[in-house]
């Protein structure tokens, strides 16, 4: 579709159930027949089995096994992935501050300004020149004074 070559194998982090609806769509949503394997967990919530088949099926793999080492690696790091991704996105979300949305005022310059200053007032009762002493350009320093300004009225 896209020019891009369709993997011959998807491992999933998943039991029976994950691995049927992701069958499903691949099958009848995106019409791709595309192999799906799925890592299910123990009741301690480690790498257990490997299913694979239509109709799906335990694969033995002994615990020692490097295949299983490999399995048990990709379900790790997968884990590693979502965690990392998801608190991106909420720290991305729901920290905001007043030095947001000041052109040419990037998190380095701000971490900087809040390094030096120790705090928002300090920040305010700043002049351009005392912000520009940090490496700060006369517009940027002057555009974050403006700001700052605006938001006290």
């Amino acid at each position: 579709r896209d020019g891009l070559t369709p993997p011959d194998l998807i491992i999933m982090d998943g039991g029976q159930g994950q691995v049927n609806v992701a069958k499903d769509v691949l099958r009848n949503e995106l019409n791709l027949s595309i192999p799906v394997a799925g890592l299910q967990k123990n009741d301690k919530h480690q790498t257990n089995e490997l299913l694979f088949g239509d109709p799906l099926q335990v694969i033995d793999l002994p615990r020692q096994s490097e295949e299983f080492f490999l399995l048990h690696r990709i379900q790790d790091e997968v884990h590693r992935f979502a965690i990392t991704f998801h608190r991106q996105v909420r720290s991305k979300n729901s920290f905001s501050s007043k030095l947001d949305g000041v052109e040419g005022l990037g998190p380095k310059r701000k971490q900087k300004l809040l390094k030096h200053f120790k705090s928002m007032t300090s920040i305010q009762k700043a002049t351009v020149e005392d912000i520009q002493a940090l490496g700060i350009p006369e517009k940027v320093a002057q555009a974050l004074l403006d700001k700052l300004g605006e938001d006290n009225n």
